[in-house]
This record gives C-alpha cells, sequence and structure tokens, in this order.
C-alpha cells in the first residue's frame, strides 16, 4: 500500500472518528434533558461502535491509529519506519481538526469555538496516564495474541474508559488538541490541553515498556491492521 493511501486513510479516519465523538457528545447533550450521566452513556457507546467501524474500515491500509501515540508504539515496535512517523501524526492532527468543524457544520455550530470546558488537576491528569497506559496495552497485547479480535477489544476499551476514568479518557493527543477547537459537551479548555498530552505520553512508553516485555514476539503488520478479522467469518478463528 502507497504511502499516500496509507495517509489519507489516516487522516479521513481521525476525521470520522472526530465527528462521532463530537457530533455523538452534542447529540446526547441535546436529548438528555440535563442528565449528563445519560449523554455520556450516548457519547461513549456511539464513541465505541464508530471505532470499531472504523478500525474495520481502514485497518488494512493505514494500521488505523487515528492516534499519535499509537504511531510512536508502533514506530518503536518497528512495525512503521521511523520516516512515517511525522506524516502519519501530521494528518491524524488535521484529521481531527477536520472532523470537529464536520460535526460542528451537522449541528449549526461554528466552526470552530474554544472550549470552556475545566479539565485539569492530579487526578484527570493520573486518568489519562492510565487511559492511555490501558489503550496501549489493550492493543500490543491483543495484536500480538489474537489480532482478528483488536478493533473489538480497543472499541471495547475505550467505551468501558469514557466510565472508569474522571477525565473520560482522550488518551489520544490528536483528540485532545481538536477537542479544544469545541465548546460542546466533548471539549476541553485549550490551557488544559499540555497537561493531558503529557499525561498521555507517559502513560504510552510505561505500556509499551511493559507489555512488549509480557508479549516479546515481533509483530511483522501494524498492531490495529484489521485484515485478520475476516478470520472470524471464514472460518478460521472464532471470536469468543
Amino acid at each position: 500500500m502507497t504511502l499516500t493511501k496509507r495517509l489519507v486513510a489516516e487522516g479521513l479516519g481521525s476525521a470520522l472518528l472526530l465527528a462521532v465523538v463530537i457530533g455523538s457528545g452534542i447529540m446526547g447533550e441535546g436529548l438528555s434533558g440535563g442528565n449528563v450521566a445519560l449523554a455520556l452513556l450516548a457519547n461513549s457507546i456511539a464513541t465505541g461502535a464508530g471505532l470499531i467501524a472504523l478500525i474495520l474500515m481502514f485497518g488494512p491500509i493505514s494500521g488505523a491509529h487515528f492516534n499519535p501515540v499509537v504511531t510512536l508504539s508502533e514506530a518503536w515496535q518497528k512495525n512503521l519506519p521511523l520516516a512515517e512517523v511525522f506524516p502519519y501524526i501530521i494528518v491524524q492532527i488535521a484529521g481531527a481538526f477536520a472532523g470537529v468543524a464536520i460535526a460542528h457544520c451537522m449541528f449549526g455550530e461554528p466552526l470552530f469555538f474554544a472550549s470552556v470546558h475545566v479539565r485539569t488537576g492530579w487526578a484527570q491528569w493520573w486518568s489519562e496516564f492510565v487511559a492511555t497506559f490501558g489503550l496501549i496495552a489493550v492493543i500490543i497485547s491483543t495484536s500480538r495474541n489474537r489480532p482478528s479480535v483488536t478493533p473489538f477489544a480497543v472499541a471495547s476499551y475505550i467505551t468501558a474508559a469514557y466510565w472508569f476514568t474522571s477525565s473520560t479518557s482522550f488518551a489520544n493527543p490528536a483528540v485532545t488538541m481538536a477537542r479544544a477547537a469545541s465548546n460542546t459537551f466533548a471539549g476541553i479548555r485549550p490551557m488544559d490541553v499540555t497537561g493531558f498530552i503529557i499525561a498521555q505520553l507517559c502513560g504510552e512508553f510505561v505500556a509499551i515498556w511493559l507489555f512488549t516485555w509480557l508479549y516479546p514476539a515481533a509483530l511483522a503488520t501494524s498492531a490495529v491492521d484489521a485484515t485478520d478479522a475476516t478470520d472470524a467469518t471464514d472460518g478460521t478463528d472464532t471470536i469468543k
């Protein structure tokens, strides 16, 4: 697969992911009648469902990272050439901002507007560390053990992490930056972005160190490559 096709897949996938996250947040908040738990439930279910579809769609092309920490993890494991790390991250960030604009246009909101949603403090930073640690742990462990279930494991983990972390599990620097441009349910103040990203990077590197030791077998393909997902329907593997 050419680099151009992989970058287009990463950018488009990141855009659609943010459209899901922001759009479902707006819809959930609008329909919940002020019930924040109900809005979060709608937001988390939509995000998890959308993420499965996007990983299955773009995994065979780009690996379906949609996330700089996943790209860095793949490069660390030598599943992605170092020369491709920067282009991947740039299109992920650009795609994420495009996704915010897509969602805003669907709901008649300004194209971009800075969030005033406060998300800061040690509890939320620790939550982002834990959320990102868990995400990378899930990707490394499943991709080296049962790659066909990786898309479902990743989406399930993210859905759960919306609820067990106080930060609602951003676990993605590109998503974090883009959500700062949306003063909606899913937003984050621009001034709070740096703390989140630092925590995410720390969680990522601890997870890489631990889980490449726990699962030492090298993988020839990208960690979230969904190509093997067809195994679940062709009889060579069964999702349990």
